[in-house]
This record gives C-alpha cells, structure tokens and sequence, in this order.
C-alpha cells in the first residue's frame, strides 16, 4: 500500500496536499502530465492523450465528431492501468468513483469553504479578487459537468469518499499529516492480487471499448468481457457480417489483446 485517490476543489489545496502526501509516502504521483505520459506509455497517441480531463463534452466537441465516450474510455483506461500497481496517488480523473469497489484504494476529497478558496487562488495565481472568483466557478461547472456525464452522479457526493479535508479549518500541513497517518494505519488494506488482476482487466476493456467507438461500430447489441488478461470475449449481434469483421479486426490491434474469442451473431436483413 498506499493507493490514494485524491479529489479536490480549484483552491482547496488540494494539488500541494497530493504532492506531499506522494513524497511523505514515497508514491508515484499521478496528477494531469503524469496521467497524460502514463496514457502515451499504454500506447494511446499524444493527440488523443491531450484530451483526457475532466471536462464533459461540450456542444461542439459533439458537432465536431470528437467522440466523447471514446476519451472517457481511454481515461478510464489509464486510471485502472496506473491502479493496477496497487501503489501511487492518483488525482482525479473520476478515479474515486472508478475504484469505489476496490476496499484497497483509499478516497479523499480535499475542499475548503468561504472565501478561502478565492484567496487561495490570487495568492497562487497573482489574479484580483474577480478573476480568482471566475476561475473557481468555471472549476466547479466542469467537475460537476463531467461528473454527471461520466457516471451520472454528484462528484460531491460524500459516500464516494473515505476522508473528507476541510482545508480552511485543517490547513495543508495538517492535513497532509492526516491523510499519512490514515493511510499508513492498520485499516488500510494492501491492494490483493485478485484486485491487481481486476485492475489490469478493466483497463483492457475499457481500451477496447474506446477502439469500438473510435471506429463508429455500434456497441449497443454487443457484450464485450474481458475474462483474463489480453483474451477479449464478444457475444451479442452484429447489424451485418462486415460490422461483425470489423469489430474483430479493430479488436484484435488494440496494444495487449493476444486473443478474441467471437460468439457475435448477425442480424437478419430488415430487422
């Protein structure tokens, strides 16, 4: 152990809390540019890697073809991969919803009331009073957009979390200091090899899932399990034989999948 995830509100403190913590414990730190290297690393081209944040899909990122689900499967890709180590700090990235049912990850969110949040900002910053407001504002829009869009839930919401920091009572050091002793305790267990493996799985699937999407192919009909690492199970039905061969074709060149074993029916013509 440890394996963190780390939420936070713009000028809670949240990034410095996550970057100390990582050091007191001697743990990667996967913040924006670690996450976004760690996505190239899988294989995933610089371009799309870019793009893996917490935005939601605004209206044109739709009108231009930039195929949302696709970037939403390739971060959820990246974080199950980095998790799969069983060690490290992970920040955001819906990272404490999509490791929510591993009991080896330990959740914390990190949010400040008041205006301590806008002071943060400027002080951080050097921005007058005005555009710190805007900037935590917009902040708080896209989490929540992002949010309701990945996984239609409040990114708020308390149960998601384990500790909760409030860092204009706490401060940072304080709450660093927290955070360390919680996750060097007893009651936080070592990532099992079975959650390891889970791990490693889920991001497989969600790598295949992103090539579907990427090439336009209509996941809907179609069940894809990943039953051990690198072997992809499809079942379902496919609208035509040539769908059907090129939902095998696109599987079979995602990086780290050795075998595709199809049981994809066809649909009959008119239905």
């Amino acid at each position: 152990m440890s394996l963190i995830t780390i939420s936070k509100s713009l000028g809670s403190g949240g990034e410095e809390i996550a970057s100390k913590v990582a050091k007191a414990l001697n743990l990667d730190l996967y913040d924006d540019i670690k996450l976004q290297q760690a996505a190239i690393d899988m294989g995933i081209p610089a371009e799309d890697a870019k793009h893996l944040d917490e935005k939601a899909p605004g209206l044109f990122d739709r009108l231009m073809s930039r195929k949302p689900e696709t970037y939403l499967d390739l971060m959820e890709s990246v974080v199950y991969d980095v998790a799969h180590k069983g060690r490290g700090v992970i920040v955001g990235h819906g990272s404490q919803m999509l490791l929510r049912d591993f009991g080896c990850a330990f959740h914390i969110y990190i949010h400040a009331t008041g205006s301590s949040r806008i002071q943060y900002i400027m002080e951080k910053k050097g921005l007058n009073r005005e555009g710190a407001e805007q900037l935590v504002q917009k902040s708080d829009h896209q989490q929540r957009g992002f949010f309701r869009f990945a996984f239609r839930m409040d990114w708020g919401d308390p149960s998601l979390y384990d500790l909760i920091v409030n860092t204009k009572k706490l401060g940072i050091e304080a709450a660093v200091k927290l955070i360390v002793n919680t996750a060097e305790s007893d009651q936080i267990q070592a990532c099992s090899l079975t959650a390891v493996e889970a791990m490693e799985r889920l991001s497989q699937k969600k790598r295949v899932e992103a090539a579907v999407h990427a090439n336009d192919i209509n996941p809907f009909l179609i069940n894809i399990n990943v039953p051990e690492k690198g072997v992809v199970h499809l079942s379902g039905a496919a609208h035509s034989q040539d769908e059907r061969d090129l939902l095998v074709d696109v599987i079979g060149q995602v990086s780290g999948i050795s075998e595709v074993r199809n049981e994809v029916g066809v649909m009959p013509s008119g239905v």
